[in-house]
């Protein structure tokens, strides 16, 4: 597929020009391994509900916890997403300020501890705590993650990347089902506990590789450290080498267009959200475009919430008590099996983002109405004129043209002939 498909025009003329595939590129080849380690947040939260279907088929577990059921089984399964609700109102905040990296490393090792505390329950109520733990401190992992891998990916890789961060989730759902599955014969309460520890497993993980993984650029402009970003970008995405002022480490060089064209979309995108950021809770509703936004960001959520997979990933053992599947071997058997198939599903649908023009746009669609710094810098411009139409609302965001994209490439050409 060209570039200038996945990317638009002119974004496309300013990458480089290589017959070599991304893996025979030493700089993307690591950019696009380091990547993995944010990438893999999204399995958290996939252990963790395909782990509470694999207990709840464990008579172990049951009765170890005094056969919870209704609305003790409910709040069991409910603390997770009740500690992640809890966080949400101080992630944003915090990545904003001290980075993505940090908060991301603050959530691996929360998660750590929380996983430990929760394989030493003794009872029921410390078993819910430190369910209710993990989903507070997987926030911390999950959230700045997508907003990590969107920032640093590069152009042409963005999309199947961001997509597949979810995918990932279902790769935590398969460890978790399937270590259940192996412990379901041991008749000792570490028919439970191993599960329960090695909720802890991708995390170290992460934790081993986390100090290799760069800070966002976005994150360093905005913090007005541009010529790190500028170096960052030059490192991953050109392959050349810049010290963190700038400075071209083998020769006198300029960076390439690519970095060149990168760092002014960051710039703009940047002072567009300062504008914005004066505008009130208001705007929501303000115009019919905000208002067709906010019923879409709406909905995506209602729908996410109440599409039926929560029953699947929480009350599996219930559902197939209900039609006579009640022994423990193929129950576990069957969530193991099931985690295989929606990963692969996932997986699937996530590297033909680029090729199915209707799934591409549907994912560029909700990714920029939910977060429009998760995609490319000019999003919340598009956005803008898909709903509004070229009169943007309140002065904040107008249409992109393609004299808009002239310009900068104008403007890198002028620096060139300097």
């Amino acid at each position: 597929m060209k570039d200038s498909q996945i990317v638009g025009v002119a974004l496309a003329e300013v990458l480089p020009q290589t017959s070599k595939p991304w893996y025979q590129q030493s700089h993307l080849l690591k950019l696009n391994l380091l990547l993995l380690v944010p990438l893999l947040s999204s399995s958290v939260a996939g252990y963790d509900g395909s782990l509470m279907n694999g207990l709840q088929s464990l008579h172990q577990w049951r009765a170890f916890f005094g056969q919870p059921a209704g609305v003790t089984l409910g709040l069991v399964n409910a603390a997770q997403s009740i500690g992640s609700v809890l966080a949400l109102p101080m992630i944003g905040w915090l990545a904003d300020t001290y980075g993505r990296r940090a908060v991301l490393l603050a959530g691996i090792l929360l998660v750590i501890i929380a996983t430990i505390i929760q394989t030493a329950s003794v009872n029921l109520p410390m078993f819910v705590v430190s369910r209710l733990v993990v989903g507070f401190c997987g926030m911390f992992a999950v959230h700045p993650s997508p907003m990590l891998i969107a920032e640093l990916a590069f152009p042409t890789h963005r999309g199947k990347y961001t997509c597949a961060f979810w995918t990932m989730y279902y790769l935590g759902a398969i460890l978790a089902s399937w270590t259940t599955f192996g412990c379901q014969n041991y008749e000792t309460d570490w028919s439970w506990r191993i599960p329960s520890l090695l909720q802890a497993g991708f995390p170290l993980i992460q934790l081993v590789f986390w100090w290799w993984v760069p800070e966002s650029p976005r994150w360093l402009v905005a913090q007005d450290r541009t010529a790190e970003a500028m170096a960052l970008l030059s490192k991953y995405h050109a392959g050349e080498s810049f010290d963190a002022a700038g400075v071209a480490v083998a020769n006198d060089q300029q960076p390439s267009r690519l970095v060149r064209y990168e760092m002014e979309e960051i710039v703009q995108a940047i002072q567009v959200e300062k504008v914005a950021s004066a505008t009130g809770w208001g705007a929501l509703v303000s115009t019919p475009g905000n208002r067709r936004r906010t019923l879409i960001a709406f909905l995506v959520g209602f729908m996410a919430q109440w599409n039926g997979i929560a029953v699947v990933s929480y009350y599996l053992a219930l559902v197939l008590d209900t039609i006579g599947i009640r022994d423990t071997f193929r129950q576990t058997l069957i969530n193991g099996l099931l985690q295989i198939f929606n990963f692969g599903a996932a997986l699937s649908a996530a590297f033909l983002v680029d090729r199915l023009e209707v799934l591409h746009c549907v994912c560029g669609i909700v990714g920029r109405v939910l977060a429009p710094h998760l995609t490319k810098g000019h999003s919340l411009e598009e956005i803008a004129v898909l709903f509004d139409g070229p009169q943007a609302t309140g002065g904040v965001a107008r249409e992109r043209s393609d004299a808009d994209d002239k310009k900068i490439l104008s403007d890198i050409e002028h620096q060139e002939h300097v």
